[in-house]
């Protein structure tokens, strides 16, 4: 019997993704459970091995068809080794064996990477992306992440610590970053920092504002209230929304100035606010964009959502065989 399906799986802190795709990336069956991190996360994997098995029975799948796992996990992974470590919401403080026991409760290969890299993968192959061989990927939440494809495949860099692109300098000596630095991208644009930007320009402003009174006022202000206010015509939220779409258009301009990918693509909670923030990056963008990049390059918005993570954790999956997908 041929092997033709893929099983994603997106590790995350509150709720762990699967999804049974063909060996194409279209997506057949999805599901998902809780994440149990109690007990320092011993559960984790255990409920993935049953959750898989479970599922290949409820859907009658045979075994001999599927190809593999993939799998996206938050912390720092030993791609070589299937470890996992410093994946703190995950009360995974020590290193932490994933692939070996999965292999072993499953009985299919596993290949596993940093959630903000398959996610990449995800957009790359079957997103934003279109199947280009050069893609870079930039998801804004808590924090901001991304990956970078080249030549179809992502770059790890020799420790692991390539396309960190939330730690690119975009404020020398600016906002203290939890990795140390001062001024990284991660302190401007993520959803936190959205909130910080808005602050710090409160202090300065005198005018008329709702966003300055809720922060007068000691009110909770959110990434989302921040975005929902500039459209309404808040000035002191849009001014926020463009000191964020600065930054990011510069630390997009940096990105592809050195990788020149066919798209530039922006994900994750804050890029929920859409082609209200695209444009506005695009604008910082194009303004530092080397000449044969502003050209060729494109800065888009991601495509798949949730799914991406599945989806591009699913590719690793493929990437084993001999027929590269890719």
């Amino acid at each position: 019997m041929a092997k033709d399906k893929l099983i994603g799986v997106d590790l995350g802190g509150t709720t762990i993704k699967f999804a049974i795709l063909t060996d194409e990336g279209e997506v057949q069956q999805k599901w998902s459970i809780q994440t149990n991190i109690l007990e320092d996360g011993k559960h984790i994997v255990p409920d993935i091995i049953e959750s898989i098995n479970h599922h290949l029975d409820l859907y009658q799948l045979d075994k001999s068809r599927v190809i593999g796992i993939g799998m996206g996990t938050p912390g720092t992974v030993n791609r070589e080794e299937g470890t996992v470590k410093g994946a703190y919401n995950l009360n995974w403080a020590q290193e932490q064996a994933v692939k070996d026991p999965i292999q072993a409760g499953t009985g299919f290969d596993l290949t596993i990477d940093n959630d903000a890299n398959v996610a990449a993968l995800g957009e790359a192959w079957k997103g934003a992306g279109n199947n280009d061989a050069d893609v870079s990927f930039i998801t804004l939440g808590t924090g901001v992440g991304g990956g970078l494809v080249a030549n179809h495949e992502l770059i790890h860099g020799i420790a692991g610590a390539g396309g960190e692109v939330g730690h690119i300098i975009v404020e020398p000596n600016g906002y203290l970053c939890t990795c140390g630095n001062h001024g990284c991208l991660e302190q401007y644009a993520s959803a936190t920092g959205v909130v910080h930007l808005a602050q710090d320009f409160a202090e300065q402003y005198a005018g008329e504002s709702k966003l300055n009174r809720m922060i007068d006022n000691g009110e909770e202000v959110t990434s989302k209230i921040i975005f929902d206010l500039a459209k309404e015509g808040d000035y002191l939220a849009n001014e926020t929304v463009d000191k964020l779409a600065y930054y990011l258009g510069y630390a997009a301009a940096t990105i592809s100035n050195i990788l020149n990918p066919s798209a530039i693509v922006i994900g994750g909670g804050v890029a929920a606010a859409g082609e209200f923030l695209r444009e506005r990056v695009e604008k910082n963008w194009t303004r530092f964009a080397f000449p044969t990049v502003r050209t060729s390059t494109v800065v888009k918005l991601a495509e798949l959502g949730n799914d991406a993570g599945v989806i591009g954790a699913a590719s690793l999956a493929n990437k084993n065989r001999q027929d590269v997908l890719l």
